[in-house]
């Protein structure tokens, strides 16, 4: 196996590590805050579901991720660099962001990466900015992943914000009776969000092996093969049992106080928008979906308890990472590019 490819398998497997890493704490953290279940025990649930989501959904996200750029044009060594660029960046700013205790999003940071890369070493025309498409009223390449990336946590606002208003009015007259409902009710709902995950974002490391094994001329056309699927399971599902806890202070804790009914709702609203969005192949942020359906419970509930200057910052980082994340692919296409021809 060609030594460029190899070392991006791995470097797939540790972006994958760190997507898990990153996200398992955003989909915990309500179940721990509720203390609807122990930490070990909401672990657990999560990464069985992550590992098992790959296996199940079809590969429709991995198909958006993996064809947006277009290496054919380049020859093989730079294609390669490209991926490799993407790559890097992602990792950078997903682990910079979990230093500083900030929900970010590992699939802004992917698709920065490859554009910034792709933009750099390939130019604009290999992008597949979608616009065609959206003359046909559908979505395609670039489009579809800013709908997916974007309108998702907007989306997921008005879920949660729908939910909780829904769960207020049929709830009204909440008891200890309907608390031990709510509480065991999370053993669902944290276990959809888990599937939910796997089965949107482990397809994000799959298209890049796709994207790889066409770089290198290991296949004729943009395709996963079952070890990568394997491997990326695996692989998120490993950083999801070692996920965080600064970003479980700061979800669980941070934005307002949070009770069992804010809980349920966050993880149904969710759950449900990721599984929307992987349905008609649009990727998406488990990190920013459940931070915005989060401030859609709080809204609904008490928007005066919720403490907006600590959603802005978490907000503010969402509009810089994927800048940063183009920013960082050209600086690491570039660095990769000047090292390989020296």
């Amino acid at each position: 196996m060609d030594l460029m490819l190899i070392a991006v398998v791995v470097a797939v497997a540790v972006f994958d590590f760190t997507n898990g890493f990153h996200d398992a704490a955003d989909m915990v953290a309500t179940a721990i805050a509720s203390r609807a279940m122990r930490p070990a025990v909401a672990i657990a649930l999560v990464t069985g579901f992550t590992f098992i989501a790959p296996f199940t959904v079809g590969l429709a996200v991995a198909d958006t991720i993996g064809t947006f750029v277009d290496i054919s044009g380049v020859d093989a060594r730079t294609g390669q660099i490209v991926i490799i660029a993407a790559l890097l960046a992602a990792v950078t700013y997903n682990l910079a962001t979990w230093l500083l205790g900030y929900p970010s999003s590992s699939s802004n940071s992917l698709a920065g990466g490859l554009v910034g890369a792709g933009l750099y070493a390939a130019g604009a025309d290999s992008i597949n900015w979608g616009l065609d498409s959206l003359g046909d009223m559908s979505l395609d390449g670039v489009m579809k992943v800013i709908a997916g990336l974007l309108f998702s946590p907007l989306i997921g606002l008005v879920f949660g914000f729908a939910i909780m208003r829904m769960f207020r009015r049929l709830f009204r007259r909440f008891t200890m009776r309907a608390k031990v409902l709510f509480n065991a009710s999370q053993y669902f709902s944290v276990a959809w969000l888990g599937f939910s995950h796997g089965a949107n974002d482990a397809q994000k490391g799959m298209a890049i092996i796709g994207m790889m094994l066409l770089a290198t001329g290991s296949t004729s056309d943009f395709s996963v093969p079952d070890w990568a699927i394997v491997l990326c399971a695996c692989a998120i599902t490993l950083g999801t049992m070692f996920g965080g806890w600064r970003i479980i202070k700061t979800l669980g804790f941070g934005l307002y106080r949070l009770r069992t009914v804010h809980a349920v709702a966050n993880q149904l609203s969710a759950a449900a928008v990721n599984s929307l969005a992987t349905s008609i192949g649009a990727p998406t942020s488990t990190t920013q979906v459940v931070t915005a359906t989060l401030l859609g419970n709080g809204a609904a509930d008490k928007p005066g308890h919720v403490r907006w200057r600590t959603a802005a910052g978490i907000v503010a980082g969402w509009w810089l990472n994927l800048p940063i994340s183009i920013l960082l692919g050209v600086v690491y296409t570039l660095f990769l590019l000047s090292l390989w021809r020296n």
